[in-house]
């Protein structure tokens, strides 16, 4: 019994310390990852209730019942969906448990947050659909819709976050953020088809910050850098 004990405070303490080790890049460093179209694709380690930028994007599932709470998501201190329902004094939660936002799959809602609660003036929630049928090809559409939405709304910037990790979604971090940064391309690119034809006076989008945890940063970097070289080439 003595033995089994202290085998388990072994296995969590390297637990601990392994997540530890891997949280190494600090709040609020924020890195250029490259520009593709007179984008800048800044990655920035913060959470969505903080993140200075002209509109704040974040991501959300169907609601489950304390899911941003529940064991497989990531702990308060580092969740950002729980600091930016607790800006929003639960609203967040709220009209998502209250069905007023459900969430489906590439659904959105604009909300304006009280002055002083955030930092971004607007927030655009996309919907994420059934967590259990989640798979990473969606964010290129989350991607997609984030920047049509920002260039619909005059922004020349916005900060992204997929709060997937929040959410207690175990996905390929490098492929996501990559995928995220394909729809913002396509977006830009056919917004730039209208504009040529005279069929759109948008302003333009010159700077998205993509948001990532501390444990995230450098891999999301790279899933980021590589979608760049291959936008870049098309």
């Amino acid at each position: 019994m003595k033995n089994t004990l202290k085998q388990s405070l072994v296995i969590a303490a390297l637990a601990l310390s392994t997540l530890s080790f891997a949280q190494t890049t600090a709040v609020g460093t924020s890195k250029n990852w490259g520009t593709v179209d007179g984008i800048s694709m800044v990655g920035l380690v913060q959470g969505p209730s903080s993140a200075d930028a002209q509109l704040q994007v974040a991501c959300v599932f169907e609601y489950t019942d304390n899911d941003i709470h529940s064991a497989q998501a990531l702990p308060a201190n580092v969740n950002g969906l729980v600091h930016l329902d607790e800006a929003l004094k639960g609203e967040l939660t709220n009209i998502r448990k209250s069905g007023q936002f459900l969430g489906h799959s590439l659904e959105t809602i604009l909300i304006t947050p009280p002055a002083g609660s955030m930092s971004a003036k607007k927030l655009l929630l996309i919907g994420l659909g059934d967590r259990n049928k989640f798979t990473p090809d969606l964010m290129t559409s989350v991607g997609e819709v984030a920047a049509r939405e920002a260039m619909r709304l005059g922004v020349t910037n916005f900060a992204f976050a997929s709060d997937l990790k929040d959410a207690g979604i175990d996905s390929p971090t490098a492929l996501v953020a990559g995928n995220v940064v394909r729809g913002i391309v396509h977006a830009n690119r056919s917004e730039n088809y209208l504009k040529e034809h005279k069929l759109s006076t948008t302003k333009k989008l010159e700077k998205v910050y993509l948001l990532a945890g501390p444990a995230f940063f450098e891999t999301a970097g790279g899933g980021i850098s590589d979608a760049i070289s291959e936008v870049k080439k098309k």
